[in-house]
Formats: C-alpha cells, structure tokens, sequence
C-alpha cells in the first residue's frame, strides 16, 4: 500500500473518486489490493434505455483492441449491472493530475503527446461506428510513468436516451458540444469539439502553444460545419503549424548564428596599418630626343608602340587574377567544410555553452585558413580578406535557406 493508498484507508477507503456519465469512478481495497471501479448511479438504472445501452457497451468493450482503451466487466445485482470492474494498472484520472502536477503541462513533449493520442483514439473509436462525446478530465485518465492516454467512457451508446442532462452534469456538459446538448446530430465533430474544450482546460494555468491557438479556436466553432471534419484533419493542422513554427525558429537561430559568426571574423580579424604613399616629384621637361638620333628600344619602348613597363603591369595583372581564383577557389571548399560544423540539424540543438565554443573555434579556423591559403597563392592580405568575407557571407546565406526547412528546435538554454 502506498502513502495515497494509506491516507484513502483512514477516510472512506476511496481513492481518486472522480465523476463520470455513468458514475462514480475511484480505486477500492479488494481482497487485500486496490483496484478501480465504477459505480453506476442508481438512479440511471431506473430508466431502461440506459440500461440496455450499459449492457451493450459491456458486452462491446473487449472488442476495442486499442491500447488507449479502458476495458471492464460488469458486476450484475439482479438484472441491474450496478459495478463495473475496470481493467488492472496504474492509471488516474487527469483532473487529479492536473491538480496534483499543473506543471507538468510544460513537460517536453507532454502536450504534443497528450494531443496526439487523443485524436488517434478519436479516430480509431470512429472507425468502430461509435464517437467518444464527452472527453473531459474526469473521462480521460494518464498511466502512471510514461503519461499515455486512457479513455474511459463511450457516450454514443447511450444516443437513445431523450434526456442527455442525465448524463452530462455536474461541469461535464461544457465538454459536450451544443447539438449534442440540444438533441442534435452525434458524429465526429461532436468529439473534435470535446477534444478543443478539453485541449483549453489543460491549458487553464499556462499559455497554449502558437500553433495550438488556431487549431483549438476552430475546433471548438459553435456551429459543427465550421469545426474540423475528422480527428485525422485536426492532428495534420497541428502537425503543419508546429512544423511551420520550427522552420521559424530554425530560421531565426541560423540568422543569429550568421550574425555572430561574420561580427566574430570581424573583431579577430587584426586590423591593417595605413600605408602612406609618397607624391613622385614633377617630371623635368626634357629635349626632343628623337631628333638626337635616340632609339626608342634603348627605353624599352617595342616596334608596336607599347613599353616594357605596360607589358610587364599586364603580366602582373594576370598573375594576380590568377591568384585570386585559386584563392576562391580553395578558400570556398575550406569555408564550406569549416561551416557545415555549425549549421547542420544536430548543432542547432546544442547548448548555449557549447554554441559558443563552437563558434569561436569556426572563426579561429576561418582565420587560419584564410592566411594559409593567401600565403601559399601569394596574394595581398588586405585583398584575401575581403574576399573571404565576401565567401563567407555568401555560404552562411546558402546554409540558412537549407536549414530554413528542418525541424530543429535551435540553441538550448
């Protein structure tokens, strides 16, 4: 017996009592264990077509092989089932959650889970012909440990009842969608609309997620053809806004990233002195040599007109093109794999801690690279460094728009 168990014991021997449709659920000492039950009210008994209904679901439950479904047998006092017998495990209804642990609505992954199994257990109760009707803190319980959904209860059976106030009372009618309440229709909008109001309760102590908003707004529509038409349509929306969120997220940790990473090569990089150039003295006019029998060839001047000195400023020229595509060249594959480090779906997830010493080793590597490559390609430093900002920016650009479609959560606090 644990301590909730011995407390229950010095009260009424009734633990985790909750109220359903159909009656008053809680954990009882039996033969020496606790096991959960259901008592019907007695008064629901009196009327015969929840009676005939009670029995149809006992007898229909076992069929439900879905591992989200609370299975049971009944107890029969005359010709009156007056207990049900809930199936063994450690299971509590997700009021007394709520109420015990409200944090844990913060829990990773918690609500993407909850949500999920809900709709997934909507939909496989559709495909049996049957619709949940009220799911609400009461009817929907947690298992103890891993927080998997159980669902207890299966309100289309009792349709035929004329009076569904008999049912759905005491706070469980704001779980029931209004033509449910008003005799209406019962279909798979009555339970996408149970689904949001109870997706809205979870969410009475804390903010519901952005991509949760919308979905839960349109569930919970008054009018049933404004609601989603399936529980498979709901968690698709869910799933595009949650993507659509993190490629969001994603694509303004990568700007961040880009941003820090340029304003980091900028303030290691070391800073050029000034370099001071002398005015050349004005030439002296000099005599006409040509009529002293001078020959041009003596000054480097060729038979086509153009100097040796021209000649050679071209040479140079192409020289120096010639090294600045080799240094793009190799400077570009050396920044892309010195790059790929830090903008790839495992790094977004890292700490903040290990961001940042990563990202100080990526500009440390940039550096060295770019010295390297501009010592061995005899190229101006002043000239490689700006070249290799310009590579750098383009690449970083290239990366963000790649990583602008994953699923990364980004840099973790």
């Amino acid at each position: 017996m644990n301590y909730e168990e011995l407390l229950a014991s010095r009260k009424d021997g009734k633990l985790n009592k909750t109220s359903l449709p159909i009656g008053d659920y809680y954990r009882q000492q039996i033969d020496g264990k606790y096991r959960s039950v259901v008592d019907i009210y007695p008064e629901l008994n009196s009327n015969i077509k929840f009676s005939e209904a009670l029995k149809k679901e006992c007898e229909q439950n076992a069929s439900l092989t879905n591992q989200h479904i609370l299975h049971f047998r009944p107890q029969v006092e005359g010709h009156d089932i007056i207990r049900l017998e809930m199936e063994q495990g450690q299971y509590q209804p997700l009021k007394q959650v709520l109420n015990d642990n409200p944090s844990i609505v913060a829990e990773p992954n918690f609500i993407e889970e909850f949500t999920r199994q809900l709709l997934e257990t909507a939909a496989y109760i559709h495909s049996q012909g049957l619709f949940g009707v009220c799911y609400s803190p009461q009817t929907v319980f947690l298992r103890k440990g891993d927080n998997a959904v159980l669902v207890s209860h299966v309100g289309s059976y009792y349709i035929s009842m004329s009076d569904p106030s008999q049912l759905y009372h005491s706070g469980l009618e704001e779980f029931v969608a209004p033509e449910v309440m008003n005799n209406g229709t019962i279909d798979n909008r009555c339970d996408i609309y149970s689904i949001g109001c109870l997706l809205q309760k979870v969410f009475d102590q804390a903010d519901m997620p952005l991509e949760l908003r919308k979905v839960v707004k349109k569930a919970v529509s008054e009018s049933p053809e404004d609601r989603f038409n399936t529980p498979e349509e709901m968690l698709g929306s869910i799933n595009r806004k949650r993507n659509a969120y993190r490629s969001l997220l994603t694509a303004v940790i990568a700007a961040a990233i880009a941003g820090l990473v340029i304003a980091l090569y900028f303030d290691m990089m070391p800073e050029s002195n000034p370099v001071e150039f002398v005015k050349p003295a004005p030439r002296q006019a000099t005599d006409d040599l040509i009529d002293d029998g001078f020959n041009p060839e003596e000054l480097g001047v060729t038979s086509d007109g153009d100097s040796l000195v021209a000649i050679e400023q071209r040479s140079q020229e192409e020289y120096q093109a010639k090294a600045e595509a080799i240094f793009r060249k190799r400077y570009t594959e050396a920044a892309e794999k010195i790059l790929s480090k830090i903008y790839n779906k495992e790094y977004m997830n890292v700490t903040e801690k290990n961001f940042m010493s990563q990202s100080e080793s990526t500009i440390q590597d940039l550096m060295k690279a770019q010295e390297e490559i501009a010592g061995e390609t005899a190229l101006d430093p002043a000239r490689s460094q700006l070249i290799a900002t310009e590579i750098i920016e383009r690449i970083t650009e290239q990366k963000k728009k790649e990583l602008g479609g994953s699923n990364s959560r980004g840099v973790q606090k």
